[in-house]
């Protein structure tokens, strides 16, 4: 399993407790070190003499691998400074609050040192990730920050000060956290760290009591409880209303192309950019017949049978409009279901029908197929989101088909779904552009609600940072 990004586990398991979303993102910082580790050009076991002059891909990888790392340890970061108070709890909730406080900043400590040290032999990789990231949401000089963040001799107190509140209240509970906690310290005094002075139990938790971590990333209002929160806000509810989807849905034509986002999920951490979810719509069969023409459903249900009757059955009395990579492979979805999202927006493409029909035949032909949780382009075996509507629509001779842009992402090729965002807004207006826009119901968590929007704020999506809906005004 590559680690591109957005971890398999992130997607195949909900977790609902801080816990099990401490070993996911630690699980992802371990694949963001090991890419960089797997990279020794650009993350090189040597002191370099100076500066280099680092390439495009290799600058691409750079940013994918800092973004990436990051956004991990902000979310740890978050984990920790909601449970800050576990020392003011008795018994075992306070053992199990520090369990899970050691280790999210265990987990962060360790992941930074690592790659703080494979980092520092590349004098051009701290100008370079000191640039700002928009997509990101990180500032100029972020880098820098991190830097001081972790390379402090504060950190060994504070590292020597959980070890001592450890021994003073043990906790059986939660074995896979305390695995990856001896894990990391072991890991944590490789580095020298954890050689401060020898402290009591008490003068450790007179540290905690003081100041708590200074590690956790300072980060801007807000952002601790989004990047903390799996699925614990709004369960069971999202932004977009059935009204809106019904509205939508009579919007749609077969082949357009729909863009969502799901907030306070454990999966939007490590996806590039604003955008973490892309679908094709395919519409039911009568649409299908009346945009196509007469013997579009014939055609559909000679050549992938199996799959055309499988199209016919539909969910909780809706039928299936949707076809979608999600963690159970591609399949025929609601739009009840599909739409049912914080945001969602919708993009035609300028593409002859039967250039749509094509690509609505190839996305049925794909049904089935495993989700790609190696996020490779190079093989059909197995999709994932954006891979299936990048290969409904791949160009072909005879077929002009979308030219979507494909970028590096830590070893592997892929289309995050902001990139269609971001084509978007690069070629509105102009000769040649690939989309006209549909709608885009824009989600307001301090509204509860979403609302319609117009294709001027749709175009800036692809720049909002990841938390964007708890500092966005209320309308």
């Amino acid at each position: 399993m590559t680690p591109l990004l957005l971890l398999a586990a992130s997607l195949a398991v909900a977790a609902d407790s801080p816990a099990a979303s401490v070993l996911v993102y630690r699980d992802g910082l371990a694949r963001v070190n090991a890419f960089a580790a797997s990279r020794p050009a650009l993350f090189p076991t040597t002191k370099s003499d100076a500066p280099r002059l680092l390439g495009a891909d290799e600058r691409d990888e750079a940013r994918a691998a800092w973004k990436a790392l990051f956004e991990y340890v902000l979310a740890l970061d978050s984990i920790g400074r909601a449970h800050k108070g576990w020392w003011k709890r008795s018994g075992p909730e306070r053992a199990d609050g520090l369990l899970v406080t050691a280790a999210a900043y265990l987990a962060s400590y360790r992941a930074a040192l690592d790659f703080l040290d494979m980092t520092e032999n590349e004098p051009s990789l701290h100008v370079l990730l000191d640039e700002p990231a928009p997509d990101t949401g990180l500032p100029a000089g972020s880098f820098a920050r991190f830097k001081f963040r972790f390379l402090n001799v504060a950190r060994a107190a504070e590292f020597t000060a959980l070890q001592a509140q450890r021994k003073a209240f043990p906790s059986d509970a939660y074995p896979g956290l305390r695995r990856a906690i001896d894990e990391d310290s072991r890991r944590i005094l490789g580095h020298g760290a954890g050689r401060g002075p020898v402290l009591t139990a008490k003068n450790g938790l007179k540290i905690i009591e003081a100041a708590g971590f200074a590690a956790w990333f300072p980060v801007q209002t807000g952002v601790s409880e989004w990047m903390g929160d799996t699925k614990v806000l709004r369960k069971n509810r999202s932004l977009v209303s059935k009204e809106q989807i019904e509205k939508l849905t009579a919007k749609l034509e077969p082949g357009a192309v729909l863009l969502e986002r799901r907030e306070w999920f454990l999966s939007n951490v490590g996806l590039p950019g604003y955008w973490p979810h892309a679908a094709l719509y395919v519409g039911t069969p009568e649409q299908r017949e009346a945009y196509f023409g007469a013997g579009f459903e014939a055609e559909l249900s000679s050549r992938v049978p199996a799959a055309y009757a499988l199209s016919l059955t539909g969910e909780h009395g809706h039928p299936f409009r949707v076809v979608e990579a999600i963690s159970e492979g591609v399949s025929f979805t609601t739009m009840e279901h599909s739409a049912d999202a914080d945001a969602v927006a919708a993009l035609r493409p300028r593409l002859s029908k039967a250039e749509k029909a094509e690509a609505v035949l190839r996305a049925f032909a794909y049904h089935g197929r495993p989700y790609d949780f190696n996020f490779d382009f190079a093989t059909d075996a197995a999709l994932v989101c954006t891979e299936l509507v990048f290969k409904c629509y791949e160009p072909a001779k005879g077929r002009p088909g979308l030219r979507l842009p494909v970028e590096r992402m830590l070893g592997r090729f892929a289309t995050p779904a902001n990139l269609v965002a971001k084509t978007f807004d690069a070629e509105y207006g102009k000769p040649g552009a690939q989309f006209d826009f549909v709608a885009f119901l824009d989600g307001n968590e301090k509204l509860g609600a979403a609302v319609e929007s117009d294709v001027d704020a749709f175009r800036r999506t692809w720049t909002r940072p990841k938390w964007h809906i708890v500092i966005q005004p209320a309308p």
